[in-house]
C-alpha cells in the first residue's frame, strides 16, 4: 500500500506519490502527440496501486509553448473514465501569464473545465508564481477570484505553484488563505527558491506542500558522479539513485505530496515500487550523512553560496540578485551542455529583461548589504559575459 497524508486543511489525503502529466510518452516529436494508449495505461496502473494525485496544466503537451492549450488536460478527460475519476484528486493550474483581468480568471477556468471534462476541480493552482506575474495578480485581486470559485463550486481548493525567491514566497503564502502550494525542492536546491525555509513556513501556516522536480528533471540521476555513486552505494547497495532521491523526501512530514513527471511504464512501475515499499524511519542518520556528503561535492562548485537572505534588495535597476546568483550556480552545478542549456533557458523564461544581470550598472549598493560580502557586481559581470557567450556558441553550433 502507498501511505497518504493530508494536504494542509484541505481534509483530503493525497497519496506520497504523485503524478505529474507533464512528461507523457508521444507518439513523435510532436509534444502535443501523446501516446494515448501507453499514457491511460501508465496512469490507470499508478490509480489502481494506490496513486490518487494528478497533476496536470494549460499548455503541458502543447505543441504552441506556453500561450497554447496543450493536450494533456483532454487526455486526462478520457483517461479518468470508467470510474477513475472518483477514484483522485485532480489538479491543474490557471495560465496566469496569460491573464489581464479577474474576468480572464474566469474564462481559462471555465474553459478547462470543459477540457477536464469535470464540474469541479480538486486542486486548482496559480501556475508558477514570480514577482512580476504576483504584481500583476494584485492588481486585480486574484484571491477574490479564487473565493468566487471555491464558493460556486467549480474548485475546492486554492492553490499556487511558485518559481522565485523565498522572499517573495513568504509575502506570497501570507496573502492569501491557501489550501496547497507546489515547490521545486529535492536534496540538492534545499536553498533553491522557496526551499526548505518555503516548506517549513507553508508546514506552519497549515498549507499542504506538494513538490515537484524531486530528481531535478533526471539529473540526479544521470548527472551524478560515479564516485558520488559509489559513496552512496557502500552504504546502500540496494538502493537505485531515484530511491534515494524520493526517500530524502518521504522522509520529510511536513511534505505531502512528491510529483513524478513520468515518461514510460517502466518508470511508473519502479516508482510505485518505491513508494509502496517506504515506511517512516526508512531514511536514517546513516543515509542522511551519506546525502549529505554528495551535497557539499556540488555545494564546492558554487560559484556564489547565495542563501537568499535578500538583505541586497531591492536592487535601484530592478534586478532579482539571489535568482540571478541562483541561475549562476546552477550553470557550474552540472556537467555538459544539456544541462547549460537548460539553465540559461530558465534564466530567460523565468527573469524579466530587468532582473537579469545585465541590467546591473554596478553600483555596488548590493555589495555594501551582503552578509557574506560576495562581489556581486563582479558576479553580474561575469554571468552576463558567460550567458552570452554560451548562447553564441549554441548559434554557432
Amino acid at each position: 500500500m502507498i501511505e497518504t497524508r493530508a494536504i494542509g486543511a484541505s481534509g483530503v489525503k493525497g497519496s506520497i506519490l504523485g503524478f505529474g502529466c507533464m512528461r507523457l510518452p508521444l507518439n513523435s516529436r510532436d509534444k502535443s502527440d501523446i501516446n494515448f494508449d501507453l499514457a491511460q495505461k501508465m496512469v490507470r496502473t499508478a490509480i489502481d496501486r494506490g496513486v490518487n494525485y494528478l497533476d496536470t496544466a494549460f499548455p503541458y503537451h502543447s505543441g504552441g509553448g506556453m500561450a497554447a492549450p496543450g493536450a494533456s488536460e483532454p487526455f486526462l478527460a478520457q483517461a479518468l473514465k470508467d470510474g477513475y475519476r472518483d477514484k483522485v484528486l485532480l489538479a491543474t493550474k490557471l495560465p496566469i501569464w496569460l491573464l489581464e483581468s479577474q474576468a480572464d480568471a474566469h474564462k481559462y477556468l471555465d474553459l478547462q473545465l470543459k477540457r477536464l471534462n469535470v464540474r469541479q476541480i480538486d486542486f486548482y493552482l496559480a501556475h508558477g508564481i514570480n514577482a512580476p506575474m504576483w504584481e500583476k495578480l494584485q492588481s486585480f485581486r486574484i484571491q477574490d477570484f479564487f473565493d468566487q470559485a471555491v464558493r460556486d463550486g467549480r474548485i475546492r481548493f486554492p492553490s499556487f505553484s511558485f518559481h522565485d525567491s523565498y522572499l517573495l514566497f513568504e509575502k506570497v503564502i501570507k496573502a492569501y488563505d491557501w489550501v496547497m502550494t507546489q515547490v521545486q525542492y529535492n536534496y540538492l536546491d534545499q536553498e533553491y527558491q522557496a526551499g526548505r525555509a518555503g516548506v517549513t513556513l507553508a508546514a506552519k501556516r497549515g498549507v499542504g506542500v506538494v513538490v515537484m522536480e524531486p530528481l531535478r528533471g533526471g539529473f540526479l540521476v544521470d548527472q551524478i558522479p560515479q564516485d558520488q555513486v559509489d559513496s552512496l552505494k557502500e552504504v546502500r547497495p540496494d538502493w537505485s539513485l531515484p530511491a534515494w532521491g524520493f526517500n530524502w523526501l518521504w522522509n520529510q512530514p511536513d511534505i505531502a505530496v512528491v510529483l513524478s513527471g513520468m515518461s514510460d511504464l517502466a518508470q511508473v512501475t519502479e516508482n510505485l515500487t518505491l513508494a509502496e515499499n517506504y515506511a517512516q524511519g526508512l531514511f536514517t542518520a546513516q543515509e542522511v550523512t551519506a546525502i549529505n556528503k554528495v551535497l557539499a561535492f556540488f555545494n564546492n562548485r558554487l560559484k556564489a553560496n547565495c542563501t537568499s537572505c535578500g538583505y541586497c534588495l531591492p536592487c535601484p535597476e530592478g534586478v532579482n540578485i539571489p535568482m540571478v546568483l541562483a541561475s549562476l550556480n546552477n550553470f557550474f552545478l552540472f556537467d555538459g551542455r544539456r544541462a547549460r542549456k537548460l539553465c540559461v533557458h530558465l534564466y530567460n523564461a523565468q527573469l524579466t529583461v530587468e532582473e537579469r544581470a545585465a541590467s546591473c550598472v554596478l553600483c555596488g549598493q548590493c555589495q555594501e548589504k551582503c552578509p557574506q560580502a560576495f562581489d556581486i557586481p563582479q558576479l553580474m559581470t561575469q554571468i552576463t559575459t558567460l550567458y552570452n557567450d554560451f548562447t553564441n556558441s549554441l548559434s554557432k553550433s
